[in-house]
């Protein structure tokens, strides 16, 4: 299993830098997590977007979502003839908690949308996927994704404050994903965690590896890493989630 972060940012994109998403391979299939600004132009570093299989989002903020009509647009623009172009109806799983959202996920003949709910699980590809709802101001899921065949745990919080709920959810997952916005002075931060409570979050539930992501903009990004290693064992398995970024699971 291969993931390759092609934005990290949270809430807008900065310094040519683009907000989350992520592209998730293992057997020859291709998910592409959440889609947010600039995810296309890097996706094509890395793979053709006709070649994504799926899509899956964890919820619809803008920064999530942001590339994800340009998406559908690329793959009904795109001429036909191309060998890499496959026809098939790109499958989009998001939840059905906001309807129009929800209902812009299909283009007729392009993407149609598949709707998950918390407790669901879903096989997409190579991965049974389990959703736990988030603490946030509109409805989010995080996301744990299980390789059937290697029985690999990759988890994504999405967006979110702090849960008691992830010790459980993310408990020896291999990689977690972390939404790591906030400095430690943001104690009582309700839609984000700081990096100390990504930090804790990640000790309780004796995850292999951290990866702080949905980083903000501005503040020393290596102090936001030092305020995690406070409070997670081992300080050497945590990372800052960077473009470009692959990391083999």
């Amino acid at each position: 299993m291969k993931l390759t972060i092609l934005g990290c940012l949270g809430g807008y994109p900065y310094n040519d830098q683009g907000t989350t998403s992520f592209l998730l391979q293992a057997k020859g299939y291709n998910l592409l997590i959440d889609c947010g600004s600039c995810a296309l132009t890097k996706l094509e570093h890395h793979i053709s977007p006709l070649c994504i299989d799926s899509v899956i989002l964890t919820h619809y903020h803008h920064d999530h979502i942001a590339d994800l009509g340009v998406l559908q647009q690329y793959r009904m623009l795109w001429p036909k003839d191309d060998p890499n172009w496959d026809a098939q109806v790109l499958k989009i799983w998001g939840h059905t908690e906001d309807e129009f959202h929800f209902n812009s996920l299909t283009m007729p003949n392009i993407s149609i949308g598949k709707a998950y709910q918390e407790d669901d699980l879903k096989k997409i590809g190579p991965w049974d996927v389990t959703f736990m709802r988030t603490l946030h101001p509109v409805s989010a899921f995080a996301l744990r994704l299980f390789e059937r065949d290697t029985r690999k745990i990759l988890v994504f919080t999405g967006d979110s404050g702090y849960l008691k709920n992830f010790y459980k959810f993310a408990k020896n997952a291999d990689v977690f994903l972390a939404d790591t916005y906030f400095f430690g002075e943001k104690k009582h931060a309700p839609i984000h965690l700081t990096a100390k409570q990504a930090g804790k979050i990640a000790t309780k539930a004796h995850v292999k590896k951290l990866i702080l992501t949905h980083l903000p903009q501005h503040g020393d990004l290596d102090q936001l890493k030092k305020e995690a290693e406070e409070a997670y064992m081992p300080k050497d398995a945590i990372l800052l989630a960077k473009p470009d970024m692959i990391v083999k699971i």
